[in-house]
């Protein structure tokens, strides 16, 4: 049984990824939503409908690109759209417009992401753009993966796939999905080895760190609690020094002391290129990393090790308390 509590942002910004599988959480406040959290951090609404005697679950979009209220407020359309009868749709089309269809009305991603996804789609399924998407065989589809270099690429464009035709299905367009058969590329996940020790040695070399911004960043990243996506957007405008508030979010006493020795002269608190926020310092973190002597660890790693090593608690003072004394055993 998934466990069940009113979703808000504070709680699903916390939940900590899996260390296997997946798990499932379920919204009081509308029980046919649910989210799934991978073993990559990746969260997803979704609800479930019996369907012609089967139960299948339908993806309404990934949070937080999804928010709580537009993913509730779309659960009685999803459910009403899926107890439809599929239409029969005779006009063929390429798999090149069909696709344009799919990203336009089933992916939800920003800007950055979405445009990348495209180049992927461009690079790798060329050669089916002119066929008709109704004409493509399992055979044609098993070659195009095989040309894909990276078998974990290889994998992204397989589930990738997998949903294109499953929404060709569900608007009418084909009868049955051929990649069903076509045997699933499994993709060995990196094991990641981040420790105490590990994370100790880190934040001695983030110290080093002769960049200021970028040593401020990473200290972060440590002493924030959250991913870095969020920390590299970190707004001064967000911030609660009164009430060691971030947000919703409660700050650690280390994370307070560090913010207050930022000076305070423009929009975000740590800045990158042209004015904007940090983005992606891969460079700058790979040197930090190899120089700690843990050159495999990545910023996805931290945050991972620190989310299963916190005792979450709805209450933020004491998830607070609970932050300060995690961050003093870790590094006292």
């Amino acid at each position: 049984m998934a466990h069940q509590f009113f979703f808000n942002s504070y709680i699903l910004d916390s939940l900590p990824a899996p260390e296997v599988g997946f798990d499932v959480v379920q919204d009081l406040s509308e029980p046919r939503l649910r989210m799934y959290i991978t073993q990559r951090g990746v969260k997803s609404f979704f609800v479930r409908k019996r369907i012609n005697g089967r139960d299948k679950r339908i993806i309404i979009g990934k949070y937080p690109e999804t928010d709580i209220e537009e993913a509730r407020s779309k659960v009685n359309e999803i459910l009403n759209d899926a107890s439809k009868k599929i239409p029969t749709r005779r006009k063929k089309i390429s798999f090149k417009n069909f696709i344009d269809l799919y990203l336009e009305h089933k992916v939800r991603r920003g800007e950055d992401s979405l445009n990348k996804l495209k180049r992927a789609i461009n690079l790798h399924f060329k050669n089916l753009f002119e066929k008709n998407i109704q004409d493509l065989t399992d055979k044609e589809l098993q070659h195009t993966l095989d040309n894909i270099d990276g078998r974990a690429m290889a994998a992204r464009m397989q589930e990738l796939l997998q949903s294109v035709f499953n929404y060709a299905i569900g608007m009418g367009y084909m009868k049955n999905n051929p990649m069903e058969n076509i045997e699933r590329i499994v993709v060995v996940r990196r094991q990641r080895k981040l420790n105490k020790t590990g994370l100790q040695k880190l934040l001695s070399a983030i110290k080093k760190e002769k960049d200021i911004n970028l040593r401020s960043a990473f200290l972060m990243l440590i002493y924030g609690f959250a991913p870095k996506t969020k920390v590299f957007k970190m707004r001064w405008e967000d911030l609660d020094f009164n009430h060691d508030m971030w947000g919703d979010f409660p700050l650690s006493d280390r994370a307070i002391l560090l913010l207050q020795d930022i000076p305070q002269d423009g929009e975000w608190v740590f800045m990158g290129r042209g004015r904007f926020h940090l983005t992606d310092p891969r460079v700058a973190w790979k040197r930090i990393a190899k120089n700690a002597g843990v050159p495999d660890v990545t910023i996805d790693d931290v945050y991972k090790f620190l989310m299963h090593a916190l005792v979450w608690h709805p209450d933020k003072d004491v998830l607070r308390d609970n932050m300060n004394d995690l961050l003093t055993d870790l590094f006292a």
